[in-house]
């Protein structure tokens, strides 16, 4: 017999959430495969059977908060028996009888999906619907991907087939319950509990408004030269590197060179004492179905145009994937984002943990302005630095955010420096 424990993740992760069960009790596991989602603040993990047989007890449903070294499944030997549904009610009494009690969390899922197939649901999702007694195979999401939300099971209604679970549920329900029905009108308003994930977002861009003294200065940069030189160089680029040439990588190789020239940008502070990192690790936030995550490109300073590409772009798989790992969320210098893909023009963007600034890119627009005496259309975009006025003075915010615009308005400077 093996035991399914919570794996230890990293030392500022206690505890989790169920995401989602990829086994149910009586399905067949070989040793190293993945059988559970878990939900952490920073990432999710999948976690493994460290040997093969039968997945026999689940000891927390989806949705349910656990902790670093519990247990949460038990797998045994044997081959499984191939009707997933009639598994759960034989594999219960073969243990003995202070193992019968988990045998509820098991007939959950045969409730949940009853036509036989795997339906894909969010945490919050499952729950309401155990507590509803709906059939989640029977519900229509609105989601294109088929992905069902809290908000269709509650549109969906009620579900006799369920009725006699919805009992066990009822205890977990209770406290939120009156708080609820008092709160808003559910006829107007629907109730969505935030993720541990959202929670965990709210709390540190709370943290960093209350403890450093954010400020944000602007600039514009006029994008002609970057795009006729992308336009020029993009399929030569294709054709030599096998990557696609973007945007990403001119701002990012433009931050790299403007942080050596104001290297206060990239510090932060610890006690007393500034800390100047001597590495350029720049942060590129991803915007997922769970929130905005910040995945690291190590060492931008020593890629090329082609590698920071690929980099950004095997990061942003990974993040939409949620196969994120922590290392590749933690130790950034800086940070980047681009609220322009979403059509912003303009925005103040919150720093990110204990970095001292971070750069806001913005929509391209056309507008007219000043050149050369001369009033010409051209594509403009805002720039946006946030920092930590502590240790970072208007000459250095504002010295920084020009070293960006000169680079990106000359961008033969950029691939000279590369």
């Amino acid at each position: 017999m093996a035991e399914i424990k919570v794996p230890e993740l990293a030392e500022s992760i206690t505890e989790g959430s169920i995401a989602q069960w990829v086994k149910k009790v009586g399905d067949r596991v070989e040793k190293g495969e993945f059988i559970v989602e878990l939900e952490t603040d920073k990432v999710n993990a999948e976690i493994i059977s460290e040997e093969a047989g039968v997945l026999t007890q689940i000891l927390a449903e989806e949705g349910d908060t656990v902790l670093v070294g519990q247990v949460i499944a038990v797998v045994e030997a044997g081959e499984g028996a191939a009707p997933a549904p009639a598994a759960p009610v034989e594999a219960a009494p073969a243990p003995a009888a202070p193992q019968a009690t988990p045998a509820p969390v098991a007939a959950a899922p045969v409730v949940e999906e009853t036509s036989g197939e795997r339906v894909i649901a969010s945490p919050a999702a499952r729950r309401l619907a155990r507590e509803k007694g709906i059939d989640l195979a029977a519900v229509s999401p609105v989601d294109p991907q088929g992905r069902v939300r809290v908000q269709d099971v509650a549109a969906h209604g009620t579900a006799p087939v369920a009725a006699p679970q919805a009992a066990p549920a009822a205890p977990k329900a209770a406290p939120a319950a009156p708080k609820a029905v008092a709160a808003v009108d559910e006829s107007r308003v629907t109730v969505e509990k935030m993720s541990r994930r959202r929670q965990t977002i709210a709390k540190r861009l709370l943290e960093v408004k209350q403890s450093t003294a954010m400020l944000t200065t602007f600039n514009e940069v006029d994008m002609t030269n970057v795009m006729a030189l992308r336009s020029r160089k993009k399929d030569q680029f294709f054709e030599s590197t096998g990557s696609k040439l973007g945007f990403m990588s001119f701002f990012t190789k433009a931050v790299v060179a403007a942080l050596k020239k104001y290297p206060y940008v990239n510090a932060q502070i610890a006690g007393d004492e500034i800390h100047l990192n001597n590495f350029f690790d720049i942060g590129v936030a991803v915007s997922t179905e769970e929130g905005l995550v910040v995945p690291v490109v190590r060492d931008a300073d020593r890629k090329n145009f082609a590698e920071i590409e690929d980099s950004i772009a095997d990061l942003a798989k990974k993040a939409r994937d949620k196969k994120l790992g922590l290392a590749d969320l933690q130790g950034g210098s800086f940070t980047i984002t681009n609220g322009g893909v979403f059509g912003s023009l303009m925005s103040t963007p919150i720093m990110n943990g204990t970095q001292a600034g971070i750069l806001g890119m913005h929509s391209i627009k056309k507008r007219p302005v000043e050149v050369n005496g001369e009033v010409e259309i051209r594509p403009m975009m805002y720039l946006a630095l946030s920092y930590d006025h502590r240790i970072i003075d208007g000459k250095d915010s504002v010295g920084f955010l020009k070293t960006v615009k000169e680079l990106l308005e000359n961008p033969e400077d950029l691939l000279l420096n590369s």
